[in-house]
C-alpha cells in the first residue's frame, strides 16, 4: 500500500471512530436513548417543578387545598394537594433523573390514606427523550394491582360541565354513562375549578374498579385500599417501581429512569356526606434520597 493512501485512511477513521463513540444507545423504541440527568450534591429527593394542575371538579378545589398555590406546596418539601373526582391529574418533573433501580422501588407517593380508607390514583411516568426539559414526550402507565381487572378500563375519558348556578357538577362519560360530582354542606364553594374559562372540558386517562369500596352502612363507608402501585393508597406512603411500566398497548417498557411524573384520581365514585373519592398527595419524592 502506498504512503498516501495510509495518510488518506487515517483522518477517515479517526472520523469513524468519534462518529460512533458519539452516538447514543438504541432506545425503547429505537429512537436515541434518554440522556440521564445525574444526582448532584444539590438534587432535592422531591419533585421541584409543577408543569400542570388540572383537577376534576371536587370539594377541595377552589379552597387551600385546590388551587395552583397548593399545588406548588409540595414542590420541595412536603404540603398537600387534592386532584378532584375522576381524572383530576397534576404533573411534576424531577430536578434530575430517578434511575429505574433493578428490583427495587424507585418512587415515595405521601398521601392521607388510612388503613380503611384509601383514594388510590393512577401514576403516569415519563422520560425526558428529547432531552428539551419539558414532558412533552410519551407517558407511560405503571400497572398497579388492578391492571387489567374486571372494571379497569383504558382510554377512559369524561366531560365535565360547569353548573349555573354553582352546584352539583354534571359529567357524561365516553361509554354513555352520566352523573354528578354532588356538594355537601362542609365545602359550599364552587366545585367546577374557577379558573378554566370553558364551561366545560374533558379529561382521559384509566378508570380503576369500585369493588375496594363500601358504602353499605353510610355512616361509616370504607374505602380500602388496592395491592399496590397507586398514590394515596396506603397509610403512610405508597413505593412504587418504574419496572412496572406499560405503553398504550399494555406492552412491558424498559425504562433507566424517568424525568416526570403525572397521578390521577382513579375512580369515580360518589361516597355520600364523605363527598367524591378524590386523591390527594403530600408529596412526591425519589427513594434513593428520600428521608423521612
Amino acid at each position: 500500500m502506498k504512503k498516501t493512501t495510509i495518510h488518506l485512511l487515517i483522518p477517515l477513521l479517526l472520523i469513524f471512530v468519534v462518529i460512533n463513540g458519539c452516538k447514543k444507545e438504541s432506545g425503547i423504541d429505537g429512537s436515541d436513548e434518554a440522556p440521564i440527568r445525574p444526582i448532584t450534591s444539590g438534587s432535592n429527593a422531591y419533585v421541584t417543578t409543577l408543569f400542570e394542575y388540572l383537577p376534576a371538579p371536587g370539594q377541595l378545589v377552589n379552597t387551600n387545598a385546590g388551587t395552583t398555590a397548593a399545588a406548588e406546596s409540595i414542590l420541595s418539601k412536603k404540603g398537600l394537594i387534592s386532584l378532584g373526582a375522576w381524572g383530576g391529574s397534576i404533573v411534576l418533573g424531577f430536578d434530575h433523573t430517578v434511575v429505574n433501580e433493578s428490583g427495587k422501588d424507585d418512587i415515595i407517593l405521601l398521601g392521607n390514606a388510612s388503613t380503611i380508607f384509601a383514594e388510590p390514583g393512577v401514576v403516569w411516568v415519563m422520560q425526558d427523550e428529547n432531552g428539551n426539559g419539558k414532558p412533552d414526550d410519551t407517558w407511560y402507565e405503571l400497572a398497579g394491582s388492578e391492571y387489567g381487572k374486571t372494571g379497569y378500563i383504558r382510554n377512559y375519558s369524561i366531560t365535565y360541565t360547569r353548573p349555573n348556578p354553582a352546584g352539583d357538577v354534571s359529567w357524561i362519560d365516553n361509554k354513555g354513562n352520566t352523573g354528578l360530582v354532588k356538594t355537601n354542606s362542609s365545602h359550599t364553594q364552587p366545585y367546577y375549578p374557577e379558573w378554566i374559562t370553558a364551561d366545560s372540558y374533558t379529561i382521559t386517562g384509566t378508570l380503576l374498579p369500585g369493588n375496594n369500596i363500601d358504602d353499605s352502612v353510610p355512616t361509616f363507608i370504607k374505602s380500602l385500599p388496592f395491592e399496590f402501585g397507586y398514590a394515596d393508597n396506603t397509610q403512610g406512603g405508597d413505593k412504587i417501581d418504574i419496572d412496572r411500566a406499560v405503553d398504550k398497548d399494555g406492552k412491558k417498557i424498559n425504562l433507566k429512569g424517568i424525568d416526570f411524573i403525572k397521578i390521577q384520581t382513579g375512580a369515580q365514585y360518589n361516597m355520600g356526606w364523605l363527598g367524591e373519592l378524590s386523591t390527594e398527595l403530600q408529596g412526591v419524592a425519589d427513594l434513593s434520597l428520600y428521608k423521612e
